[in-house]
């Protein structure tokens, strides 16, 4: 991301390489909440620093909670937003969870459309770039004390993005969690919150630092099952019991622990469509890496919103490696992610109702229901 330096006339060289959000966009839509008026004072404001008292708390208990979703440039040049309405409920769950207020749908979709349509000059338009945002919601209140903030704050952000892993989409690789814990069942893992992705830091730094890409949790009890990576839901493409039916397809259920991922869905949804079993099921570690060994398991791929979707190909459980499907990215995962890819751009038919349209010519409406 850039230091803020980053202005408007940058927009063409940040389109044209934009890496994964290095660059900020010129504005930011704003939207206030307090318990005397609810949410108020919507605005569009030029990207700007936010100067909070130190007493704030949001820095004192944590009450942070964001979303990521993305814009994406279509066949007649216009943007659309992918299922912008999944992301703002799943904002409103994380809030609730973290008792803050829950911005309602209709201004969380005005809000984003509005940012998109000001800063549409910054939309790449290659396969698998878009414009990544990310709403962030922080207590404001000043006041010590362990309680709920009686004020709020949603800044939504806007960056040209390619995905995180890079647009060849080359295969990634994991580290086992090994005793580390995330998130347990009661706790805030399935919430967006700030201190989920804080909690992780420390073991993917430790997995980065010895080669690997990213880290796979397991669950906080038994170290056994399979739950997410840090920043994305995992799949798994096994070979059928009767070679006749080819493959099928399992993720880890949703059981509190891990993020009810809106890119999840949308390949679960996806398989459906292409004919390809897929189930919600508990898979142990033990299960994947005997799997891999014997070929059971053909494929493993990740997703989420800023990664799109991506293999991976190797995976280390203690000291050694297991190689998953030789190390390349399988037909399966191709096939997923270039079906999600196409009706993200528009080329292929959206039956799932996943694009919201953003017309430059069409201001959004706040109403008075919006900000109760």
């Amino acid at each position: 991301m850039s230091d803020g330096a980053v202005t408007s006339t940058d927009s063409a060289a940040a389109r044209r390489d934009p890496g994964f959000c290095r660059f900020h966009t010129d504005h930011t839509a704003v939207v206030h909440w307090s318990s005397d008026h609810g949410w108020s004072d919507y605005s569009l404001e030029p990207y700007a620093p936010i100067t909070m008292d130190p007493g704030t708390l949001v820095l004192h208990y944590g009450q942070s909670v964001f979303e990521g979703l993305k814009a994406f440039r279509q066949p007649d040049g216009s943007a659309a937003l992918f299922r912008p309405a999944d992301h703002a409920h799943r904002l409103a769950r994380s809030a609730r969870r973290l008792a803050m207020a829950e911005m309602p749908a209709s201004l969380f979709l005005a809000a984003c459309a509005d940012l998109v349509r000001a800063d549409d000059g910054w939309l790449p338009g290659e396969p698998g770039q878009g414009l990544y945002l990310r709403p962030l919601m922080i207590a404001t209140e000043s006041a010590l004390g362990l309680r709920d903030s009686r004020r709020y704050r949603c800044t939504f952000l806007a960056y040209p993005a390619d995905p995180c892993f890079g647009r060849a989409f080359a295969p990634i690789s994991v580290l086992t969690s090994a005793g580390a814990v995330r998130a347990v069942r009661g706790g805030v893992g399935e919430a967006k919150c700030s201190g989920n992705y804080a909690a992780s830091l420390l073991t993917r730094k430790q997995a980065n630092a010895r080669g690997y890409d990213e880290v796979l949790w397991l669950d906080g009890l038994e170290f056994r099952w399979v739950e997410e990576l840090s920043g994305m839901n995992v799949f798994f493409v096994w070979r059928a019991d009767d070679e006749r039916h080819g493959v099928r397809l399992t993720t880890p259920p949703c059981q509190g622990t891990i993020m009810r991922g809106v890119t999840r869905d949308s390949v679960i949804a996806l398989a459906g469509d292409l004919g390809i079993p897929v189930t919600e099921e508990p898979t142990p570690i033990d299960a994947v890496l005997s799997g891999a060994r014997s070929g059971r398991l053909v494929e493993m791929f990740a997703c989420g919103t800023a990664a799109v979707v991506v293999a991976v190909g190797r995976i280390a459980d203690g000291d050694g490696d297991t190689v998953i499907g030789g190390g390349q990215e399988g037909a399966v995962t191709a096939r997923v992610r270039h079906t999600l890819m196409e009706i993200q751009h528009g080329i292929r038919p959206d039956t799932h109702g996943w694009l919201r349209s953003v017309r430059k010519d069409r201001a959004s409406v706040h109403s008075s229901t919006d900000r109760q």
